[in-house]
Formats: C-alpha cells, structure tokens, sequence
C-alpha cells in the first residue's frame, strides 16, 4: 500500500508570536495536531468563510483555533495563527 505523503508544514511571523503566548501544555498539544493531523491530513479542518476564506480552522482548544491555509502544489501548509480568530 502507498503511503500518502505528509505535508510540510511553515509558521508564519505571526503564528509564531501566538505560540510563544501559549501556555506549555498547549504548545506540546499544538505539535502534536501539526505532526499527526494537518500534516497527514490538512483538509481534516473546517474550511473558512469571509475574511479567512480560503483558509482552514482547527481547534486548539475551547477558544484556541488554528488557522492554516494548503498548497497542494507543494505539499505545504502555511500556519498563519494559532490563538483565537474570534477576537481577543
């Protein structure tokens, strides 16, 4: 059987500033969505309207979405944030 390859995955500037905000539990819990979901899987994430359209969300927690968008082309999702989308 042939594997499906993973994705690459790219933090932008500002995703990385909303990880450095989180706290250690969820940033062991984020690397590990990154890792065994939107790697394998990236259209595994609820696809966004409006503003965020074209781009994909997945729960980090109760308040805490990421937001990533795909290249298929590729092969690379571009996390774009990592703390709530629904205002601070």
């Amino acid at each position: 059987m042939i594997k499906p390859r993973a994705y690459e995955v790219r933090i932008t500037n500002q995703a990385k500033k909303d990880i450095d905000k989180l706290a250690p539990k969820l940033k062991a819990k984020l690397r590990d969505i990154l890792n065994e979901v939107i790697a394998k899987t990236p259209y595994e994430g609820k696809k966004l309207i409006g503003d965020l359209a074209g781009n994909y969300s997945y729960r980090l927690s109760f308040k805490d979405r990421l937001v990533y968008s795909i290249d298929d082309i590729e092969g690379i999702v571009y996390l774009k944030r990592a703390r709530t989308h629904y205002g601070e």
